[in-house]
C-alpha cells in the first residue's frame, strides 16, 4: 500500500471529463493536469454543513477551511468509491450518499472534475490526522460570510455557491 499521497496514482482526464491516464499526484500537481475528484458535504439535521479545517501538510490549501470531505480519484476508481473512500478516511464514517451535480472548477493551481455528494449524519466523527485539524458544523449562510473573513477552499466555495443559487431558484 501506498502511504505517501504525492505517490499515488491518479485518474486523469480531458476536458470533457473522459479518462485519458493516469499517474502519480506530484506529476498531477506539477503538469496541472485536470484530474478527478469526489466531494461529500456532511449536513446534521438541522441542516447545518461540516466544516474541515485542513492540515498544514495537504499538497493543495494547507491549512484553509474546507466546506466538504474527498479528494482525487485513484485510477481505477469510480467517483463513488473515492467518495466513500475519502468519507471513510477523513471522517471515519460510512453511510449512503446523495448525488448532487457535477462540476469542473479550475484555477491557477487546480484543474479538476468533481461529482458532488452529500449525505447526513450527527457525528461523532473521526478525524485522519494527517488531513483534518478540526471541524464543526455551521449554517452555510454562516460559512459564506466566514469565508469573506477566513481562507476557504476556492473548489469547495463554487459548490457551496451553486448550491445555494439552486435551493434560491
Amino acid at each position: 500500500m501506498i502511504t505517501h499521497p504525492d505517490q499515488e496514482i491518479v485518474q486523469i482526464v480531458d476536458a470533457d471529463d473522459n479518462e485519458i491516464g493516469a499517474v502519480a499526484r506530484h506529476i498531477m500537481r506539477r503538469q496541472r493536469l485536470i484530474h478527478r475528484a469526489s466531494y461529500i458535504l456532511v449536513f446534521n439535521n438541522k441542516q447545518e454543513l461540516f466544516v474541515q479545517k485542513r492540515t498544514m501538510n495537504k499538497d493543495m490549501y494547507p491549512g484553509y477551511l474546507d466546506v466538504a470531505a474527498g479528494g482525487v480519484v485513484l485510477a481505477g476508481e469510480s467517483y463513488e468509491q473515492s467518495a466513500e473512500r475519502e468519507l471513510d478516511e477523513e471522517l471515519g464514517i460510512r453511510i449512503k450518499l446523495r448525488f448532487l451535480f457535477d462540476q469542473y472548477y479550475e484555477d491557477t493551481d487546480n484543474r479538476v472534475w468533481g461529482r458532488i455528494f452529500s449525505c447526513i449524519h450527527e457525528g461523532p466523527f473521526t478525524f485522519q490526522p494527517e488531513e483534518v485539524a478540526d471541524g464543526w458544523f455551521m449554517p452555510i449562510d454562516k460559512a459564506l460570510h466566514l469565508s469573506k473573513k477566513e481562507p476557504f477552499t476556492p473548489d469547495g466555495l463554487e459548490i457551496l455557491r451553486r448550491l445555494t443559487n439552486e435551493q434560491k431558484a
